[in-house]
């Protein structure tokens, strides 16, 4: 049953789609979630796998194109955090061409926002030709992917017309928190407390996010400093980086800056030589064991000329190593990249607006690649 109206297709009085459906992430958040904890993560099921299925798994591997790529970054260190499975990441265009090692034991997630993405599906046949299970994490019933996958989990974002994806990304994470409780929880790997914590969390997720859409100057002036720049770089470690990524995508989509997103540590093994005096760096920095080592990476940046914007977790104290701090509510470690974006989206939005650029419909780009 398809429960979407006219209504989700018109802009409601915003002045592109894009930031409607950026607004409309708290509510594509809260429909992919509170279904799933009714009566508790437990009594989740996914037709076609199995609770034994599940524990007898030894490595999943995530299949993914753009931003779809970037929820499975983040998802790579949920799972074998939360569940002990070894788990790789692999781009649908790459992963059929590589001969993967694939087995019964193995398990396949797919991601695609239309369930349509061409390698994504051809990526999906090869899986299930070398005798895998598939779980697809689509958005639209019917699909091709929804239709070929032995279990699906849809996201129910509802329709999104923007061909740069916002709220359908947001919905995918929430896809992949659920999805690695319900696996943790049916191979014993998280105690009761963990998952009360974190179902706790997720059901709040939805509030924390309309807050931060609330405050957008921040993001704007921000915005005004960056919009003019003909490069722009991302660091970050750990979840910060899987954020990065989508950030910069995000912004390279519809403002047409040149921008790349690198693991903070890689800086010097070359990157660091592309920093000059004014060179924007965009820092995502989470209150976790790795956020002294981000500063340093920030210090290193900022003392080559760069002008640092640091999106940062509630907890994270910076004493000079940021030109510019958007400060975000704190959350559970593993939701982080929830919160992450958001900034990161309307900066996107309001660099490529200050620009003139048409948001909805980027140059060269289409909604549903259906082509290799």
């Amino acid at each position: 049953t398809i429960r979407w109206d006219s209504a989700a297709a018109e802009k409601g009085g915003y002045p592109h789609f894009m930031l409607k459906e950026i607004m409309e992430q708290p509510r594509a958040m809260a429909d992919t979630i509170f279904p799933r904890l009714e009566g508790g993560i437990t009594t989740l099921s996914l037709n076609g796998i199995s609770e034994d299925l599940i524990k007898g798994i030894d490595k999943i591997f995530l299949v993914a194109c753009g931003s779809a790529y970037h929820v499975s970054v983040s998802a790579k260190y949920i799972f074998e955090n939360m569940t002990g499975i070894s788990t790789e990441v692999d781009l649908a265009s790459e992963f059929r061409y590589r001969s993967p090692i694939i087995n019964e034991r193995t398990l396949i997630i797919v991601i695609s926002q239309s369930g349509e993405t061409a390698d994504t599906i051809a990526a999906l046949r090869e899986a299930k030709r070398r005798g895998a299970k598939v779980l697809s994490v689509v958005n639209v019933v019917g699909s091709t992917i929804a239709k070929e996958s032995d279990a699906v989990f849809y996201t129910w974002a509802g329709p999104e017309i923007a061909v740069a994806t916002t709220k359908a990304y947001s919905a995918q994470l929430c896809a992949i928190y659920v999805l690695s409780l319900y696996f943790a929880a049916v191979r014993n790997k998280i105690n009761l407390n963990e998952v009360e914590n974190l179902c706790r969390a997720l059901r709040e997720l939805p509030n924390i996010t309309e807050s931060i859409l609330k405050d957008k100057k921040r993001v704007q002036v921000a915005a005004s400093k960056l919009y003019s720049r003909k490069s722009i770089f991302f660091i970050g470690r750990g979840l910060s980086y899987a954020a990065a990524l989508e950030g910069s995508l995000k912004l390279k989509e519809i403002s047409y800056i040149h921008s790349e997103a690198y693991a903070a540590g890689e800086l010097k093994h070359g990157t660091i030589s592309l920093i000059e005096e004014g060179t924007p760096v965009v820092c995502v920095i989470q209150n976790d064991s790795l956020k002294d080592k981000m500063r340093s990476n920030m210090r290193e940046v900022k003392a080559r000329g760069a002008f640092v914007l640091a999106i940062k977790e509630k907890g994270v104290e910076l004493s000079g190593e940021a030109d510019m701090e958007i400060e975000l509510p704190g959350t559970h470690q593993f939701l982080w990249p929830s919160l992450a974006i958001l900034p990161l989206q309307l900066l996107a939005y309001y660099v490529a607006l200050m620009r003139g650029c048409d948001i909805d419909k980027p140059r060269n780009l289409a909604k549903s690649v259906t082509v290799e």
